[in-house]
């Protein structure tokens, strides 16, 4: 969405992004403001991996490498660098961590990856240049808004069943709780006079339709290619909540 918007409308004078995780907006800061020394990074460690011959071999790497970004007494350059090789190296480019924080992902079994890619850091370099990135609580970006501002929140999905639980992709757990309290939020923002979407999982419990029934919500078609049961890869429903009535019509199709 930031890339999208800032890319299609040029007239946005300027853009904050905030994550709690502290690795992304880590990884963010060292796109905009060090690439070279990124990129340099990224083409050692490609290439070191690169050298390795055999499965065994990479994923010994792998773990190794995995360790380390676990340790977290890295400089930011190396935390960077070991964040984008553990994503191109994993299994499906996962993103997920256990209870403590730790990264645990397994091992993807990809023999050459692209690990570093100058053209994307670049570009994405360039177009992070008027985006102020922060790192916390989602709640302290109202002070931030003035003016014509639009929220956009894309928080971990709540889970389709009771067997897809997954919605780790940081240490705290975001829960029916946490989505409750980010409803609570949107109503602030709405309140102060400002524009907001978020999106969601199209639960069939009507969890959502419940939680946002004052507001707008829609249903679009998204496409899921990380699955660990290939047959329920595909295409499916997510959720658009929003604020505001006006929204670009786009046939729905399968």
């Amino acid at each position: 969405m930031l890339f999208h918007m800032l890319q299609t409308h040029p007239n946005i004078k300027s853009a904050i992004i905030n994550d709690i995780n502290s690795d992304l907006t880590t990884c963010y800061q060292m796109v905009k403001e060090q690439s070279d020394a990124l990129i340099d990074a990224l083409k050692r460690i490609q290439t070191e991996y690169y050298a390795l011959k055999t499965e065994e071999a990479r994923k010994e790497f792998f773990l190794l490498m995995r360790s380390e970004f676990n340790y977290k007494s890295l400089d930011p350059i190396r935390n960077t660098t070991l964040f984008f090789f553990l994503n191109r190296t994993c299994f499906n480019g996962l993103y997920r961590v256990n209870k403590s924080g730790l990264f645990n992902v397994p091992f993807g079994k990809y023999e050459t990856p692209t690990i570093c890619d100058p053209v994307t850091i670049y570009a994405d370099s360039e177009i992070l240049q008027k985006v102020e990135i922060m790192t916390g609580d989602y709640q302290q970006t109202l002070t931030r808004a003035n003016g014509n501002t639009f929220f956009y929140f894309d928080p971990p999905y709540r889970p389709l069943s009771n067997t897809s639980s997954f919605n780790d992709y940081a240490k705290e757990a975001f829960n029916d709780v946490a989505q409750r309290r980010l409803k609570a939020f949107c109503d602030q923002v709405s309140a102060a006079g400002h524009k907001f979407m978020l999106s969601n999982s199209d639960c069939k419990d009507m969890f959502f339709d419940d939680l946002y029934l004052q507001y707008e919500i829609e249903r679009v078609w998204a496409s899921r290619s990380v699955n660990a049961n290939p047959e329920k890869r595909g295409k499916l429903t997510e959720i658009l909540v929003h604020n505001y009535i006006e929204t670009k019509q786009i046939k729905l199709t399968v």
